[in-house]
């Protein structure tokens, strides 16, 4: 199923049925389940719509619950109103408490997210030190590199460039900002901007090349990507320096 249905408006949809659904399977058990344990395993369907949604996905959920609640497991029933008191504190209750455990839970879906991608920045670096200690060629860890950077900024292209500077393009920095001719480009709400884009790789103070990344417009690489991305032409600058510094066999 397509990511952005299960976080858009299939998510409000199933968000908005699924305490409705819950309460229909419930209802013939109306007059031998007590209130507060319906009330308990309407919250399960909220914390449910949460973490296959997202927050509003959950906040809506409990909503949905509360009022449903209310309608079919509430005297009068079939009417969106509560005689007693313990059936208004109960209600009230499960709109409380769903809300906030939706937050939670929504708060532990986009951590989880968060690790997983951290991880996998780790292993992208990770991996590319390894390439570059065993490389014969700096060729070798500078393709890999461009291959990196074509995955981890959803690049269209990539190509890496010897020696001098040519023109002024926009420029990736070393702390993750995007510089265009003298102003700051704001990536976070504008993405990469148009044309070609430099990662200058230096090391040790000596200047190798550049890889000119070529932006796929949409997609906005977040500020850990870039700063990723920097690190991963550090490495390649790093095996230019080394294999041009080391000693020849005679």
């Amino acid at each position: 199923m397509p990511h952005s249905l299960v976080r858009g408006p299939l998510a409000i949809l199933a968000a908005l049925a699924a305490p409705l659904a819950v309460c229909a399977v419930l209802l013939p058990l109306r007059s031998n389940i007590a209130n507060t344990n319906i009330a308990l395993i309407l919250v399960v369907a909220v914390v449910a719509a949460a973490i296959l949604g997202h927050r509003l996905a959950g906040a809506l959920s409990a909503v949905s619950a509360a009022l449903w609640f209310d309608f079919f497991f509430t005297r009068p029933y079939e009417h969106f109103s509560i005689a007693k008191s313990a059936d208004i504190t109960t209600a009230v209750l499960l709109l409380v408490v769903g809300l906030a455990v939706s937050q939670v839970a929504a708060r532990a879906r986009r951590l989880q997210v968060i690790a997983v991608t951290d991880a996998d920045y780790l292993a992208r670096i990770h991996h590319t030190a390894r390439l570059a200690q065993s490389a014969t060629s700096p060729t070798t860890v500078v393709d890999h590199v461009r291959a990196q950077l074509v995955s981890l900024l959803h690049l269209s292209g990539c190509r890496f460039e010897y020696g001098t500077l040519l023109g002024r393009p926009a420029r990736l920095e070393q702390e993750g900002s995007i510089v265009l001719g003298r102003n700051n480009w704001d990536v976070d709400q504008l993405g990469l901007p148009d044309g070609d884009v430099e990662l200058r790789v230096f090391s040790n103070g000596h200047y190798y090349g550049r890889f000119m990344l070529e932006p796929t417009p949409g997609p906005i690489p977040s500020l850990e990507a870039r700063l990723v991305a920097v690190t991963l032409a550090d490495q390649a600058g790093a095996t230019l320096y080394t294999m041009q510094n080391s000693p020849h066999p005679d």
